[in-house]
């Protein structure tokens, strides 16, 4: 059985900016007690790794209510907030460490200034995506989330409005790309920025070779990862014996490989290096013990 590891598996740049800013903190340094706005990572272990150096996980809730002293420190994660944390954290005299992914802020300043400029804004992606609501929210809540294709059906806008397409940065190449045909369509006027990353791009065009080039195809990554579903959504179109797990303790039995001569492994952009190792040396594991039969 040959094992082919795709290119572009695991932390993308951003998720590994964040993880590497928060795995390096300076401890003495740092104003306590000190907290993550939410998941910083899709991924059970590296969440669990950040809460070994004591940082605990709070949610936007918890945020708002504390009272000033309560959180010395509050780290803003690669998906980004909206513009109101940042002024409560000033106001309750919190230290921000900001690890929003570089892309998610060009996404989220665009927003922002096309609200400005009296633009509508279409969003394409996932309304309870914590990225896409910190886009909506730096739009100014203006904004028309399209999550699929159901939506595009209540989209109304002014023919005279000047309208803009953006999208969550880990979309669907092709959902943007019909959204923006059926907008056009319909609002011939209407403009579109491209701002789905290029990592994103690269795996979903890769998952689509080797998806069709392999028996089986082994996605790893969280069901709360929007980027990893979406590679296991376009792997299983292409090969139905694709496969999504979040780490090597979900692996199929190793008769699942009966008959397979080929065998992909890609993963999402929250998935760790050692994850994909331990994934790799389970599937070696597995072809050995299918050769000795």
């Amino acid at each position: 059985m040959q094992i082919t590891l795709s290119q572009f598996a695991g932390f993308c740049d951003g998720v590994r900016r964040a993880f590497d800013i928060v795995d390096n903190l300076e401890d003495a340094r740092i104003k306590k007690p000190v907290f993550v706005l939410g998941s910083l990572v899709h991924n059970k272990d590296v969440v669990r790794r950040i809460e070994e150096k004591g940082i605990k996980k709070i949610d936007k809730e918890w945020f708002m209510r504390a009272k000033e002293g309560e959180i010395g420190t509050v780290i803003i994660t690669a998906h980004g907030v909206g513009p109101q944390i940042y002024g409560l954290a000033k106001e309750k005299n919190i230290d921000v460490i900001d690890t929003t992914c570089p892309k998610v802020i060009k996404v989220q300043r665009l927003a922002q200034a096309y609200s400005k400029r009296g633009y509508a804004i279409i969003l394409v992606g996932d309304k309870e995506h914590k990225e896409v609501k910190s886009i909506f929210e730096w739009g100014n809540g203006r904004a028309t989330i399209v999550s699929d294709r159901e939506d595009l059906k209540n989209i109304h806008l002014v023919q005279s409005e000047k309208i803009i397409i953006l999208s969550q940065t880990t979309q669907s190449q092709d959902f943007v790309d019909e959204v923006y045909k059926f907008v056009k369509g319909k609002y011939p006027a209407a403009e579109i920025a491209d701002t789905i990353c290029l990592a994103t791009n690269q795996r979903q065009g890769e998952v689509k070779k080797i998806a069709r080039e392999n028996d089986a195809v082994i996605v790893i990554g969280s069901t709360e990862s929007a980027n990893s579903t979406r590679l296991y959504e376009i792997a299983k179109s292409l090969n139905k014996k694709s496969v999504f797990i979040e780490s090597d303790e979900a692996m199929p039995e190793c008769g699942f490989f009966k008959g397979v001569r080929k065998v992909a492994v890609t993963a999402g952009a929250s998935t760790p290096d050692w994850i994909i190792e331990r994934v790799v040396a389970r599937l070696e594991g597995c072809k050995n013990s299918l050769n000795a039969v």
